[in-house]
């Protein structure tokens, strides 16, 4: 972790504006690190949140954005939890696996290097995230030539298949660390979807 960075983001009183250049990038590091919240991303793909879950995700973009340029006071990680962790609710999604902490750390983190000029994490992540683009477009391109060999029969089996497989064991490789691994995801009587951890519940702060 980037000490120094870290401390500059959590200093006393309001942030210092970021410099000129940094606002773009950091409001794309913003975007790449909830691109890769697979908490959030699965919750937006199965509309949890009803049909407005894309807008609700794209909204947390720029709530994010506004919490760290436009604060009046100090920016203390807590209060950035309770943002990721309301939308979340607003998903009717209740993340226990840590991911909520996650992200707001390396959101601060980025912050923070940004008003030093620094970008490397943002450039190293924009890097990353190309790659599993292109790996997803290759792996699309495979399957659509699969898709062309089989039957209408074969065709319908895969699609009924895929969409509960996709809700039941959703896939965690793209939260921002390797730490955290999400493995299940259980429907609650009362409609609400809770993402738990192998390592199990992590306690939200007071």
């Amino acid at each position: 972790m980037d000490i120094t960075a870290a401390n500059m983001a959590a200093s006393d009183g309001p942030p210092p504006p970021l410099p000129g250049e940094s606002v773009a990038l950091f409001k794309e590091g913003i975007s790449l690190i909830l691109s890769r919240w697979s908490a959030l991303q699965i919750a937006v793909e199965n509309e949890w949140g009803g049909r407005g879950s894309r807008a609700i995700a794209d909204q947390l973009c720029s709530d994010v954005f506004s919490w760290f340029t436009q604060s009046k006071d100090t920016l203390y990680i807590d209060d950035l939890e309770n943002i990721l962790d309301e939308t979340m609710l607003s998903l009717n999604t209740m993340t226990e696996d840590g991911s909520v902490e996650e992200v707001a750390e390396k959101l601060m983190i980025f912050h923070g290097e940004c008003l030093e000029g620094n970008y490397q994490s943002i450039v190293d992540l924009r890097a990353s995230s190309s790659q599993m683009a292109a790996r997803s477009h290759v792996k699309q391109a495979l399957n659509d030539e699969d898709d062309d060999s089989s039957d209408e029969d074969d065709d319908m089996s895969n699609m009924m298949v895929d969409t509960p497989e996709s809700v039941s064991k959703p896939s965690s490789a793209n939260i921002p660390t390797s730490d955290t691994r999400m493995t299940e995801t259980a429907e609650a009587e009362d409609g609400w979807t809770v993402v738990s951890s192998r390592r199990g519940s992590k306690g939200k702060k007071n």
